[in-house]
């Protein structure tokens, strides 16, 4: 979700489902030891609980973004081995170091050693030819000698050349029943599911099997399928209406553009909010071509609002 889950996002996202565990789009150990760290790790206060995903291969850059991350005030820290685009592998991270298990495992050592907060991973079912059940369970098993014990497995495996990342989450065959197989097979592993889950009946029916379920792009498109995972399968399972998040989006608008922040920064994650009912096509056009108009237009919500209801009258 590299581009796509920033702090605006993440806090739209708060205010469907404040029982769900946020994830930060990654970030490389690079960006935040050579970069702007401030700035690659803002968040909201709100976000909390909020998991910050590291990208990197080397054991000593991972363990100090990692205790910087504990300094930030993060309650979790993710080391995402599943991307597969070429950026990525050229990084020597993300899905190429499924080939490496010993490296991965010193990388999470390393960090679980410099932290008190948990330390997790993110992985896919293999790589290219490196492709089995056997092969899976086997890496898994490497890594939980790290004292990893929370796995979040993108149901795939990853195709390293010839696919896009978009071709990569589409492509390879989902195989759920090996992600099931895996918890039964190590009970004391914490196993989150993702790939593929796009609603809450298709969440509900997974955690028959699993400990959790991760939502990614199916979230950001749909976004109110988190309102209703919120309402079914959280004990406090109050929802807010559409409209209530209009406005409570428009109060943080103001006060991001107070910050100089434009509203097109924004507005970009709300465009699903209505998606499936009468006048979204009409709410995200509006959206879409005005926020670039005006970057102070803290009413653009508002405006889009009356567009999609007018819409969805007619």
């Amino acid at each position: 979700m590299m581009d796509w889950t920033d702090r605006h996002c993440r806090y739209f996202h708060r205010l469907l489902a404040p029982s769900a565990l946020l994830y930060t789009e990654m970030v490389t150990t690079g960006a935040i030891l050579h970069g702007d760290a401030d700035r690659f790790l803002a968040f909201n206060q709100e976000e909390h609980p909020l998991a910050l995903q590291l990208g990197g291969s080397e054991p000593e850059d991972l363990a100090a973004c990692a205790l910087i991350a504990e300094q930030h005030g993060y309650d979790e820290v993710n080391l995402n081995v599943g991307c597969p685009s070429d950026r990525v592998q050229k990084g020597r991270f993300g899905a190429c170091l499924m080939l490496e298990p010993e490296l991965v495992g010193e990388c999470l050592a390393a960090m679980r050693a410099s932290v008190s907060i948990p330390v997790t991973i993110k992985t896919r079912l293999g790589v290219d030819d490196h492709y089995s059940y056997q092969t899976m369970h086997d890496f898994v098993a490497r890594i939980a000698h790290s004292g990893c014990t929370v796995f979040i497995m993108h149901a795939r495996k990853a195709v390293l050349g010839g696919l896009s990342p978009k071709q990569n989450r589409e492509i390879p065959p989902l195989h759920y029943d090996w992600v099931h197989r895996l918890k039964c097979d190590m009970p004391g592993l914490e196993i989150i599911l993702n790939g593929g889950v796009d609603s809450v009946a298709s969440v509900r029916s997974q955690l028959e099997y699993v400990d959790g379920v991760m939502l990614g792009r199916a979230a950001y498109q749909n976004p109110w399928v988190l309102a209703e995972c919120q309402r079914d399968l959280f004990s406090s399972g109050a929802v807010v209406e559409r409209d209530e998040v209009v406005e409570k989006m428009t109060e943080y608008m103001q006060r991001q553009a107070g910050e100089g922040v434009a509203v097109k920064h924004i507005s970009r994650h709300v465009l699903g909010l209505y998606q499936g009912l009468p006048g979204a096509k009409a709410w995200r056009r509006y959206l879409s071509e005005n926020a670039w108009r005006d970057d102070g237009n803290t009413n653009l919500l508002r405006q889009a609002r009356e567009r999609q209801a007018q819409a969805a009258t007619r």
